[in-house]
């Protein structure tokens, strides 16, 4: 994985988590007892499965 900022880490899990409350699909198996989309977020981007890229100039 790659190092990312504080701002780069929080923009993508919060966009993975808007995506998820909308109704995305998750992109791993979900604990029983993981409801929350912020969480489940966290969770993807700790396993590296998040498929959004930084792009920095």
């Amino acid at each position: 994985m790659n190092e990312y900022t504080k701002f780069e880490k929080s923009r993508i899990i919060g966009a993975r988590a808007l995506q998820l409350a909308n109704g995305a699909p998750p992109l791993i198996r979900v604990p029983e007892d993981m409801v929350e989309p912020l969480d489940l977020a966290e969770l993807e981007f700790e396993k590296g499965v998040i498929p959004i890229t930084i792009i920095r100039e």
